[in-house]
């Protein structure tokens, strides 16, 4: 039975990209002048009559038979052996992010590999969009061109596992116009023993670890998902996290128990947490004393209109506490769950904040919260306090973080085999 995808013009290699991981890359696409949202409805009317006759042709025509989807293993290709030629080279065949890379010849692949080499064409996961498979082997090749070490290969491995999960929302994440990029949280003994930076700076420069595992997470999503910015990877604008983005929870410095063994496993477990996250969104506050005087300057800073999060209730965004602050709201009395109920039921946004034009939207995504709400009615960031993931990072200084996620995306750990 013929079979057509409709949608705006701007997303039309999007759709064949899609059509062709799925074995049918002669579906046939019909398209309208972008943009549909935010615009007169009687444009939209306009546009949709314009495109029935283009759809009623193809629903109309035979489609060819369903072909095989792509493959993602690693292969040999001749490269420049100059590094400036390689850094061309690089871009020009669309395997690289903009940033210097290393050349990922056989010997450092390999070195790389280390003890997984006699599992190299071993398929760690299928990504999406494009449905390839990521083997070990095609993985170690995309860290060598982050400039990773065979040190960082299990977190990355482990890191990628992870987000083929189907409550992560891959295809999703891939395909976006939202700036989301891959966090990836690091617990346990593998964070101190191989330096992912979990203290002063650590979502910022000077870890091997943290550029690297994050870079080469991004460019597998890239080069075996096929997520390649402008073309499948549609964000609007991206984030500076979309290069890499990686860090380490600050163990030694919480409180609380760390956000591994929350979830179930052991202190001594190596693990990693893929979230889909925004940059993170700064919260200064140097002069409160309590855990109440924090929370004003948390929550204000998270309860904001324009978050993914406040209508799509099932997403699962992050407070990054610096240590300070965390130790601020510990002294209080406070345990990780008092922070996170108290944030939750106060960082909300009421419906008259929001433009009645959202509104109308956010009604048909969510309608149990947006449904002929009355103006009072506050919108809370996520379904349930124990939806917020909350750990503590960074050094001296009162500063902590506000990180909203894609929102229709859940995150989720995985140990490292270590």
């Amino acid at each position: 039975m013929p079979a057509v995808v409709l949608g705006t013009d701007v997303f039309a290699l999007l759709a064949r990209e899609c059509a062709t991981a799925l074995g049918v890359p002669h579906l046939a696409v019909a398209t309208v002048p972008h943009p549909l949202g935010g615009v007169d409805p009687r444009l939209i009317a306009d546009k949709a009559d314009a495109a029935i006759d283009r759809v009623v042709a193809l629903l109309t025509t035979d489609a060819p038979p369903p072909m095989t989807g792509a493959a993602g293993g690693a292969m040999l290709v001749k490269a420049p052996d100059d590094l400036d030629d390689f850094q061309e080279f690089v871009m020009a065949e669309e395997w690289g992010d903009g940033l210097p890379a290393l050349p990922p010849t056989p010997e450092r692949v390999e070195r790389i590999l280390g003890a997984r080499a006699a599992r190299r064409h071993e398929v760690v996961a299928a990504l999406a969009p494009r449905m390839a498979e990521a083997t070990v082997e095609a993985i170690a090749v995309n860290a060598a061109l982050a400039g990773a070490g065979p040190e960082h290969l299990p977190v990355i491995v482990a890191a990628i596992m992870a987000m083929t999960r189907p409550e992560f929302n891959l295809k999703g994440i891939q395909t976006t116009t939202h700036p989301c990029g891959p966090l990836v949280i690091v617990n346990g003994p593998i964070a101190r023993r191989i330096g992912v930076a979990s203290g002063p700076n650590a979502l910022g420069g000077g870890a091997r670890a943290n550029a690297v595992i994050g870079r080469a997470v991004r460019l597998t999503l890239m080069n075996v998902g096929g997520a390649r910015p402008g073309t499948v990877d549609r964000a609007t604008l991206g984030h500076p996290g979309k290069y890499t983005y990686c860090l380490a929870e600050n163990e030694e410095a919480s409180p609380w128990e760390p956000l591994h063994v929350e979830r179930g496993f052991r202190p001594d477990e190596s693990c990693v947490t893929v979230c889909a996250a925004e940059g993170p969104h700064n919260v200064n506050d140097h002069g409160s004393t309590t855990a109440l005087g924090l929370l004003c300057a948390l929550a204000g800073t998270a309860a904001t209109t324009g978050s993914n999060n406040i209508y799509h209730a099932g997403g699962q965004p992050l407070v990054v506490l610096g240590p300070e602050h965390a130790r601020t709201i510990a002294d209080s009395g406070w345990s990780k769950r008092d922070f996170r109920r108290a944030f939750w039921e106060r960082a909300r946004v009421p419906i008259r904040a929001f433009n009645p034009e959202n509104l109308v939207r956010f009604a048909t995504i969510d309608p149990a919260r947006f449904q002929d709400a009355p103006p009072d009615r506050e919108i809370e960031l996520c379904a349930t306090a124990d939806e917020l993931i909350v750990l503590v990072a960074g050094g001296p200084g009162k500063h902590s973080a506000f990180i909203p996620t894609f929102g229709a995306t859940r995150s989720v750990t995985a140990r490292i085999d270590d």
